[in-house]
C-alpha cells in the first residue's frame, strides 16, 4: 500500500537535503517532484496541483528552526496537508437507534458483501452490538449464500427471502425480524453491478428512502484508482451517502483513491479493508495514514491490533515468565499465532517506522511462519521448555524432523535469544511489536535480515 508513492515522496525531499534554508527555487523543484509523485499515484490532477501549491505557500512562509532541517520542516508541512486532504479527523459511525440501520452500496466486485460481514464483526466485537445481516441482492443467489457463510463464520444472524424479488420488501422484512428478535443493528447488503446504471441507482435510492438508514456506506475498490473516485461521485450525486469503505488497500494500490475521494465527494472515508480475514477492517485515521505514506509507520494502530488479540490473563502470565527469565519456545509459538490472527504480516510490519522501505521488494505470504512452526514442532517438550539444552546433535535432529537446514535452526535459536532479551526490556504488549521486528531474519523471510 502506497509503496511507490512513499518512495517518490522520499526522493522529492532529497532535493532539500544539505540546503540551509527553504527558498523559492529549491522548494519549487521539490513541489514539482511531489506533484509528479501524486499524479503517478493516480491522484486527481486538480487536487495534486492545489495540494502542492498549499504546501509551497506554507513552506515559504515558515521559519526554519536551527534544530530542524528544511527537509524535515517540509515533511512536517506535507504530513499535515496529507492528513487534511484525507479528512483530518476521524468520522464515527452513527449507530444510535433500536435497531440502527446501515445500508451498503457499491459496484459488483468491490467487496461489498464481504465488508458487510466485516462491519458486522467489527461492531459486534468492538462496540458490543447484536447485528443482523440482510441479504437484499435479489439478482445473485451466490451473494445470498456468501452472506450466510460469512454470518456463520462470525456468529451473526442473516435474514434472507429467496422467494421475494423486491429488495425494498426484503429490507423491511429484515428490519422487522431484527426488532422481533432483539437485534439492535441491521446491515443491509444490496445488489451491485459491473457499471453504474439507472436501474441500479433507482433501486438503491428506493431502499434508502424506505428504510431511512442511519448510515449509507459506499464500498469502493482502492485498486481502481481514479475510477473509484469517479464512481463515488456518481453514487453520491444520487444517494448522498454518509461515508466510504475503501477496500483492498493491502494490494498493489497506488493510493490515489484514498487521497482524492474526500476532496471530490466531500464525504469521509470511515473504514479501510486491509486483508481477506474478517478482522481485516480498520477505522480510517487520516493522520495515521499520512504517517504511513511518509514512511513514519503506524505504531498506534499496531498496538491497537495487539490489544485486540491479547488475552489479559495470558498477558499477566507471560509478563511474569518474562520477568523470571522463563520465556520459552512454547510461549514464542503462542506469540506467533497471536500475530497471525492480527492480519497480513507484511502490512503489520509496515506499521513499524522505517520498515516500509525495507519490505518494498519482499514477498511475505500467509505461510511465512510455517517454517518456524515446523522447527519448533520438531523439538521435544523438554527442548521447548528449556532451549538452553539444545546442542549440536539436537539441532541436527530438529532440522531433519522439520525438513529444514541446520543453519535455519541456528537462525531461529539466535532470533529467540534476541527476542527474549528484547521482551525483558518491554512491557507485554509493546513486546509483540518488537517480536515482529525480530522476524526479519527468520527462516522463510529471506532478504529481511537488514
Amino acid at each position: 500500500m502506497f509503496n511507490r508513492l512513499q518512495e517518490k515522496l522520499e526522493k522529492s525531499f532529497q532535493t532539500l537535503k544539505g540546503q540551509g534554508s527553504i527558498t523559492e527555487i529549491n522548494v519549487a523543484q521539490t513541489m514539482k517532484e511531489i506533484r509528479r509523485a501524486l499524479l503517478d499515484a493516480d491522484v486527481n490532477y486538480k487536487i495534486a496541483k492545489e495540494f502542492t501549491n498549499t504546501v509551497k505557500e506554507k513552506a515559504l512562509g515558515a521559519n526554519v528552526l536551527t534544530a530542524i532541517s528544511p527537509g524535515q520542516l517540509l515533511t512536517k508541512i506535507t504530513h499535515g496537508e496529507l492528513a487534511k486532504l484525507m479528512g483530518e479527523t476521524v468520522e464515527e459511525l452513527d449507530t444510535k437507534g433500536n435497531p440502527a440501520i446501515i445500508l451498503m452500496a457499491g459496484l459488483q466486485g468491490s467487496g461489498k458483501t464481504t465488508h458487510a460481514g466485516k462491519l458486522a464483526h467489527f461492531l459486534k466485537t468492538k462496540k458490543g452490538k447484536t447485528p443482523l445481516l440482510v441479504a437484499a441482492d435479489v439478482y445473485r443467489p451466490a451473494a445470498i449464500d456468501q452472506l450466510h457463510v460469512l454470518g456463520e463464520q462470525i456468529g451473526v444472524a442473516v435474514y434472507s427471502n429467496r422467494e421475494e424479488k423486491d429488495p425494498v420488501i426484503i429490507a423491511k422484512e429484515g428490519i422487522a425480524f431484527a426488532k422481533s428478535n432483539g437485534m439492535n443493528l441491521v446491515i443491509v447488503d444490496t445488489a451491485g453491478r459491473l457499471a453504474v446504471d439507472e436501474k441500479m441507482m433507482t433501486e438503491i435510492a428506493a431502499i434508502k428512502n424506505t428504510i431511512k438508514p442511519n448510515e449509507t456506506l459506499f464500498v469502493v475498490d482502492a485498486m481502481t484508482g481514479q475510477d473509484a473516485v469517479n464512481t463515488a461521485k456518481e453514487f453520491n450525486d444520487r444517494l448522498d451517502f454518509d461515508g466510504v469503505i475503501l477496500t483492498k488497500l493491502d494490494g498493489d494500490s497506488r493510493g490515489g483513491a484514498a487521497l482524492s475521494i474526500r476532496q471530490v465527494v466531500d464525504k469521509p472515508i470511515k473504514f479501510i479493508g486491509t486483508g481477506e480475514k474478517m478482522e481485516a477492517l480498520d477505522v480510517f485515521y487520516p493522520s495515521r495514514m499520512a504517517d504511513r505514506i511518509l514512511g513514519m509507520g503506524d505504531v498506534v494502530s499496531l498496538v491497537e491490533r495487539v490489544q485486540d488479540q491479547f488475552d489479559e490473563e495470558e498477558a499477566r502470565k507471560l509478563q511474569k515468565k518474562i520477568a523470571k527469565n522463563q520465556f520459552n519456545f512454547d510461549d514464542f509459538l503462542t506469540q506467533i499465532k497471536q500475530i497471525q490472527k492480527m492480519g497480513n504480516v507484511k502490512d503489520l510490519m509496515g506499521m513499524l517506522p522505517g520498515m516500509g522501505k525495507a519490505l518494498k521488494d519482499v514477498e511475505i505470504g500467509d505461510d511465512a511462519f510455517k517454517h518456524i512452526e515446523a522447527i519448533i514442532s520438531s523439538m521435544t517438550p523438554k527442548e521447548r521448555l528449556k532451549p538452553e539444552i539444545i546442542d549440536g546433535s539436537r539441532k541436527k535432529r530438529i532440522a531433519k524432523g522439520s525438513g529444514r537446514e541446520v543453519n535455519e535452526v541456528n537462525q531461529l535459536m539466535k532470533q529467540f535469544t534476541d527476542t527474549k532479551k528484547m521482551m525483558k526490556m518491554m512491557n507485554n504488549k509493546s513486546a509483540m511489536a518488537g517480536l515482529m521486528k525480530q522476524f526479519g531474519g527468520m527462516p522463510g523471510m529471506p532478504g529481511m535480515g537488514k
